[in-house]
């Protein structure tokens, strides 16, 4: 038994609702997503990289930066990262940190924040996990393996698991934990994960298994990335009523007119309890190491990862812009250390830290 596993005890299960019709259930009345600056168990991650996938070129470098990024945190929090078992010779040669545990596991690729169990909590201190029904987003790539991590992790945590009836993913959910949602239509209402599925019902859902009050809507981007535009890189809440949204500066880039829509609609913004949001805005860099430069670079400050008493997040190499994102991000944080990475290569696969993240909460 690892230290981050001692002392934790198997919750009980309670009834599970049934699919259909279930959203009278008042099981889940008390229960919420909470936000990520709150305290966490354990961060969990996947060494899913593939050279199917990355590239045989690509793939040591994101193996590297996947272990670089699971060490960083492990200075703050427990870290249980999945890794397939012809690969666990390599992850322990990588990984070098006692906080770090590492479990076999099928996988397709890397993003545990698609992935995984989606955590909410209740004031006795109990947790569910969620299952938002991963498809690959949209079919767009194989995910038989990674289809079942969500399930996993319930298992490896003792915690009742509950499928959701959409198809989403956890970078597609921002949440202050007081009950507002920031979160982008070109994901959740998009056909390739909810044919049919109107905002108002997505909304009910989403609701109830979050806790939930009020959903900010952003038009995201549809077909640009493999996302379809998740929230998690354009606007993140710091704490409630405060957040840090991504402005891409650039007139020829696809981002230029979608990131000042949503700046717009952050500005005119309130939250669940009717307090106007105030909304930083963080620029992306103008330019990024010339080795990893592509169509692909998710050039994002926005997706960094809040664990215990520290923000890891990314530098690209711009000085300036990079030192922009530190400060800010520091504002916003002034408890917390903020640790930078270079991570080009997982943003050359088109992702960041977030994105190879997924918190389960205290």
């Amino acid at each position: 038994m690892s230290a981050c596993q001692a002392g934790v005890q198997p919750l009980a299960t309670p009834t599970t609702p049934p699919l259909a019709g279930w959203r009278g259930w008042r099981g889940w009345r008390g229960w919420r997503m909470p936000d990520e600056a709150e305290p966490h168990r354990a961060t969990w991650m996947a060494f899913g990289a593939s050279a199917k996938i990355w590239g045989k070129k690509l793939l040591p470098i994101v193996q590297a930066n996947l272990a670089q990024i699971a060490v960083t945190i492990a200075r703050y929090e427990p870290v249980l990262l999945l890794v397939r078992p012809a690969e666990m010779s390599i992850a322990q040669k990588l990984v070098k940190s006692a906080n770090v545990q590492l479990i076999p596991a099928e996988l397709d690729d890397l993003w545990m924040r698609d992935t995984g169990a989606v955590f909410v909590t209740r004031s006795d201190g109990s947790k569910q996990a969620l299952n938002f029904n991963f498809n690959g987003w949209g079919n767009k790539q194989e995910h038989t393996a990674d289809a079942k991590v969500a399930t996993l992790v319930a298992t490896q945590t003792h915690t009742p698991l509950h499928p959701s009836t959409l198809t989403l993913e956890g970078g597609g959910i921002e949440v202050d934990g007081h009950g507002t949602a920031i979160i982008t239509e070109s994901c959740v209402l998009n056909d390739n994960r909810n044919p049919g599925v109107s905002k108002a019902q997505a909304e009910t859902e989403l609701m109830a298994v979050l806790g939930l009050k009020k959903i900010i809507w952003l038009p995201g981007i549809a077909g640009k990335d493999i996302t379809d535009g998740h929230t998690d890189f354009y606007a993140r809440f710091a704490k409630p009523g405060v957040v840090v949204a991504a402005h891409d500066p650039d007139p020829a880039s696809f981002d230029y007119a979608v990131t000042r829509e949503h700046l717009e609609i952050l500005q005119a913004s309130t939250d669940a309890h009717d307090n106007r949001l105030q909304v930083l805005q963080i620029e992306a860099p103008s330019t990024v190491r010339a080795s990893f430069a592509g169509d692909d670079f998710a050039a994002g400050y926005v997706n960094f990862y809040v664990c215990n008493s520290a923000v890891i997040a990314p530098q690209f190499g711009d000085p300036i812009a990079d030192a922009s994102a530190k400060e800010t991000l520091q504002t916003l944080f002034p408890e917390r250390e903020i640790v930078q990475l270079n991570i080009d290569g997982i943003a050359a696969g088109g992702g960041g830290i977030h994105c190879t993240t997924q918190q389960e909460p205290m």
